[in-house]
Protein backbone atom coordinates (compact mmCIF):
# COMPACT_ATOMS: atom_id res chain seq x y z
CA UNK A 1 0.00 0.00 0.00
CA UNK A 2 1.93 2.87 -1.26
CA UNK A 3 1.18 6.79 0.98
CA UNK A 4 -0.83 9.38 -1.05
CA UNK A 5 1.12 12.69 -1.32
CA UNK A 6 -0.32 15.36 0.18
CA UNK A 7 0.22 18.37 -1.04
CA UNK A 8 0.92 21.04 1.27
CA UNK A 9 1.16 24.91 0.95
CA UNK A 10 4.53 26.58 1.02
CA UNK A 11 5.28 28.73 4.24
CA UNK A 12 8.06 30.67 2.53
CA UNK A 13 5.71 31.64 -0.42
CA UNK A 14 3.34 34.89 -0.39
CA UNK A 15 -0.14 34.08 -0.19
CA UNK A 16 -1.20 34.04 -3.82
CA UNK A 17 -5.00 35.59 -3.16
CA UNK A 18 -3.27 38.19 -1.90
CA UNK A 19 -1.68 40.87 -4.48
CA UNK A 20 -0.54 44.20 -4.82
CA UNK A 21 -0.60 46.55 -1.03
CA UNK A 22 -4.39 45.61 0.33
CA UNK A 23 -3.01 46.38 4.14
CA UNK A 24 -3.38 42.29 4.98
CA UNK A 25 -1.39 41.88 8.01
CA UNK A 26 1.28 39.01 8.84
CA UNK A 27 -0.12 37.83 11.81
CA UNK A 28 -3.58 37.00 10.26
CA UNK A 29 -2.01 35.29 7.34
CA UNK A 30 0.20 33.37 9.87
CA UNK A 31 -2.78 32.67 11.83
CA UNK A 32 -4.60 31.34 8.86
CA UNK A 33 -1.54 28.94 8.06
CA UNK A 34 -1.21 27.43 11.39
CA UNK A 35 -5.74 27.00 11.33
CA UNK A 36 -5.25 25.10 7.92
CA UNK A 37 -2.41 22.71 9.20
CA UNK A 38 -4.09 22.13 12.70
CA UNK A 39 -5.46 18.62 11.33
CA UNK A 40 -1.74 17.41 11.11
CA UNK A 41 -0.97 18.27 14.60
CA UNK A 42 -2.06 15.25 16.22
CA UNK A 43 -0.17 13.04 14.02
CA UNK A 44 2.70 11.14 15.25
CA UNK A 45 6.00 11.37 13.77
CA UNK A 46 9.48 9.40 15.48
CA UNK A 47 12.14 11.63 15.49
CA UNK A 48 15.45 10.73 16.13
CA UNK A 49 18.68 13.00 17.05
CA UNK A 50 21.90 10.47 15.94
CA UNK A 51 25.01 11.87 17.62
CA UNK A 52 26.88 9.18 15.65
CA UNK A 53 27.33 5.26 14.70
CA UNK A 54 29.68 2.86 15.21
CA UNK A 55 30.17 -0.97 14.39
CA UNK A 56 31.09 -3.81 16.45
CA UNK A 57 30.79 -7.54 16.35
CA UNK A 58 27.82 -8.72 18.20
CA UNK A 59 29.70 -10.18 20.89
CA UNK A 60 31.53 -7.07 21.56
CA UNK A 61 27.89 -5.53 21.60
CA UNK A 62 26.87 -8.23 24.08
CA UNK A 63 29.91 -7.36 26.44
CA UNK A 64 28.58 -3.71 26.86
CA UNK A 65 27.47 -2.49 30.53
CA UNK A 66 26.97 0.75 32.60
CA UNK A 67 29.78 3.26 31.94
CA UNK A 68 31.09 1.36 28.55
CA UNK A 69 32.16 4.50 26.07
CA UNK A 70 31.87 3.78 22.62
CA UNK A 71 33.88 5.55 20.20
CA UNK A 72 31.68 7.01 17.65
CA UNK A 73 32.54 8.15 13.93
CA UNK A 74 32.04 11.97 14.63
CA UNK A 75 33.62 14.88 16.82
CA UNK A 76 32.79 16.54 19.61
CA UNK A 77 31.04 20.02 18.50
CA UNK A 78 30.13 18.49 14.90
CA UNK A 79 26.91 18.64 14.13
CA UNK A 80 24.44 15.74 15.00
CA UNK A 81 21.62 14.51 12.04
CA UNK A 82 18.34 14.81 12.65
CA UNK A 83 15.61 12.37 11.23
CA UNK A 84 11.74 12.55 11.08
CA UNK A 85 10.41 9.12 10.14
CA UNK A 86 13.59 7.65 8.76
CA UNK A 87 14.17 10.75 6.68
CA UNK A 88 17.45 13.69 7.20
CA UNK A 89 15.17 16.77 8.03
CA UNK A 90 18.11 18.61 9.58
CA UNK A 91 21.50 19.23 11.43
CA UNK A 92 21.63 20.43 14.75
CA UNK A 93 23.31 20.45 17.70
CA UNK A 94 23.17 19.38 21.52
CA UNK A 95 21.85 21.69 23.82
CA UNK A 96 20.92 21.78 27.74
CA UNK A 97 17.85 22.64 28.87
CA UNK A 98 16.64 22.87 32.63
CA UNK A 99 19.01 19.64 33.12
CA UNK A 100 18.09 17.68 30.20
CA UNK A 101 19.62 17.12 26.40
CA UNK A 102 17.83 18.49 23.77
CA UNK A 103 18.52 19.70 20.37
CA UNK A 104 18.45 22.75 18.44
CA UNK A 105 18.37 22.54 14.11
CA UNK A 106 20.96 24.64 13.01
CA UNK A 107 20.53 23.69 9.20
CA UNK A 108 17.31 22.28 7.16
CA UNK A 109 17.90 20.34 4.67
CA UNK A 110 16.09 20.63 1.33
CA UNK A 111 14.07 17.13 0.33
CA UNK A 112 15.71 15.72 -2.94
CA UNK A 113 12.21 14.74 -4.13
Amino acid sequence: MSDPQVPLPDLNAGDPMVTGDVGYAEEEHVTRIAADLEAVFDVPVQVSAVLGRSKMDVGELLKLGPGTVLELDRRVGEAIDIYVNNRLVARGEVVLVEEKLGVTMTEIIKADN
